[in-house]
């Protein structure tokens, strides 16, 4: 780690809402961004911690992201809620509008988000965690840019496209999933990219349309999805999820409208809360803890979440890459 500075979780969100603040964000905006930032360096998920910082910065200052986004949800019905993200990023939607899905959720037994118009860049464990943690599972996907070609073909078509699922737990960590439907994240083939390291086969295909173990060509080329066309058909149930469901852009119309200044494009995002106590019966959680620990007694298994939490239960101090952390100290 010598190329890495060690640096508090204190001082990351502390850095991080003051270069918001300097960058064109109220304390609203700021602080949800930097609650987003922060959760993910706890966490151990640097492709989406500080790393994004460049990204969100890019899209304040080229005026495509409002700062000073001030969501507004509404209910259709009962169980259908929409945020309007008035242009912001998506992490201000969610501090507004999750509460409300939860609440809505407890009470009908299932509720579904749609945000639209807004700006994801984040992890996505963070808005099914939350409705864990409220007694509920969680379910969330949104869409991207294209960079994934559907299975057979060579040219991008899908967005990384993830999912994420949350299951809560009893006195204890929900189980929860976060996953691109890209064979990998982009932000890890990008620090692979950066940091020298080679990738496994199936990842993507470089430049001349032909398989690479490169980072760098697979970013000038095109990434896969897991599974070939198992993957591909989940990524293209997400793009009808989070676009044809909520109405917003699909990754092929996110692309063309984007300014492409580094940031992520203006998009929608599904998400869907259950409520197993309605649903299942007030027996659900000794039934499901059955569950889970028969898988877990299986040699060699981990929970989804478990890796997440242990890194969250450590000391509170990370360690950033020197370079990253002199970029963005330099927005102040």
């Amino acid at each position: 780690m010598k190329n890495d500075n060690k640096i508090s979780l204190n001082e990351i969100k502390e850095l991080v809402t003051n270069i918001f603040l300097k960058q064109g964000c109220n304390q609203e905006n700021a602080s949800a961004l930097a609650n987003t930032i922060t959760k993910a360096e706890e966490d151990g998920s640097s492709s989406h911690g500080l790393f994004r910082l460049p990204g969100y910065v890019a899209s304040l200052k080229s005026g495509k992201v409002n700062g000073h986004a001030s969501p507004k949800v509404i209910n259709k019905t009962p169980v259908i809620l929409k945020c309007d993200a008035d242009n912001g990023f998506a992490s201000t939607s969610h501090e507004v509008a999750l509460p409300l899905l939860a609440e809505s959720a407890k009470k009908n037994g299932i509720s579904v988000l749609s945000i639209t118009g807004c700006y994801h860049f984040a992890a996505l464990w963070p808005e099914t965690e939350f409705l864990a943690k409220n007694n509920l599972v969680g379910f969330a996907c949104t869409a991207f840019k294209p960079s994934v070609a559907p299975a057979g073909a060579k040219e991008p078509f899908f967005g990384t496209n993830p999912i994420s699922m949350a299951w809560p737990k009893k006195n204890d960590h929900p189980v929860v999933f976060d996953m691109a439907t890209a064979t990998m994240a982009k932000g890890e083939v990008m620090i692979a990219a950066r940091d020298g390291h080679m990738l496994p086969d199936g990842v993507g295909l470089g430049e001349n349309g032909q398989p690479s173990n490169d980072p760098k060509d697979i970013l000038k080329g095109v990434l896969l999805p897991f599974g070939g066309y198992k993957g591909s058909a989940i990524s293209m149930m997400v793009e009808l999820f989070a676009a044809g469901l909520t109405g917003d852009a699909f990754s092929y119309e996110a692309q063309e409208n984007d300014n492409n200044d580094g940031g992520p494009p203006k998009g929608g995002e599904f998400i869907m809360a259950m409520n197993p106590e309605i649903i299942a019966g007030s027996n659900w959680e000794e039934h499901c803890d059955g569950f889970f620990q028969k898988l877990s007694a299986i040699k060699g298994v981990r929970l989804p979440g478990s890796r997440r939490h242990k890194n969250r239960n450590s000391d509170q101090y990370r360690f950033i890459n020197e370079e990253l952390l002199i970029k963005v100290k330099s927005y102040l």
